[in-house]
């Protein structure tokens, strides 16, 4: 599975030929460095491991940099792609944002917005109480959530009120509509999850 880790631009629009507004997420993919090939024999899957964005050295612990001594970058951010192939990789490969090219459709992880605690209201679009019949401060409330005598107890996964959002989402099949190699840029169509600058990943669809 080919993939690339990348930023979160941000939204904008572009045209199509016919002139049709296509809303694309850019996203600065790469460039990437092969930081270690990892085989079945040896460590009991096949993965490739990439870093992504340099740092000053001494950002780094005695550890990472041992590690990347190989490559002899100093990177931030370490992640795994699963491959069926890794002897394509070796330590060292630059991956750039022409591994996906015009038309491909790509699935995109990143981490949700983070909203805090939040209410049924917001959290699962509840529709509030009635503000009638002296009903005072139950107007954003959850309402009742169980039963009687039976069962007893609230079922598990009831929706109320909780941490909302912060959590990893996968989007999947967004369409690639234009891959800027010269300036590391991917543009996709529709949106991916988290805030601009915040860290995604860029991988090949599983769902053909």
């Amino acid at each position: 599975m080919k993939g690339i880790i990348g930023i979160k631009v941000g939204m904008t629009q572009i045209f199509d030929e016919t002139g049709a507004v296509i809303p694309v997420t850019v996203i600065e993919a790469g460039p990437c460095y092969v930081t270690q090939v990892k085989t079945a024999d040896a460590d009991g899957y096949n993965a490739v491991q990439l870093g992504f964005r340099s740092v000053e050295q001494r950002k780094l612990s005695l550890p990472e940099r041992g590690h990347l001594r190989r490559v002899d970058k100093n990177l931030s951010v370490l992640r795994e792609f699963r491959t069926s192939d890794p002897g394509e990789y070796s330590v060292g490969d630059v991956i750039q944002a022409d591994i996906f090219g015009k038309g491909q459709r790509v699935d995109v992880v990143g981490t949700t917005k983070g909203r805090g605690f939040a209410g049924v209201i917001k959290r699962y679009n509840f529709h509030s109480q009635p503000h009638s019949h002296g009903m005072t401060d139950r107007i954003r409330a959850t309402g009742s959530i169980g039963a009687c005598t039976w069962p007893g107890r609230v079922w598990k996964g009831k929706k109320m009120p909780g941490h909302m959002g912060n959590a990893r989402k996968t989007v999947q099949n967004l369409l690639v509509v234009e891959a800027d190699p010269e300036r590391n840029l991917l543009l996709v169509r529709g949106g991916v999850p988290g805030p601009n600058g915040a860290l995604v990943l860029i991988q090949e669809n599983r769902k053909q």
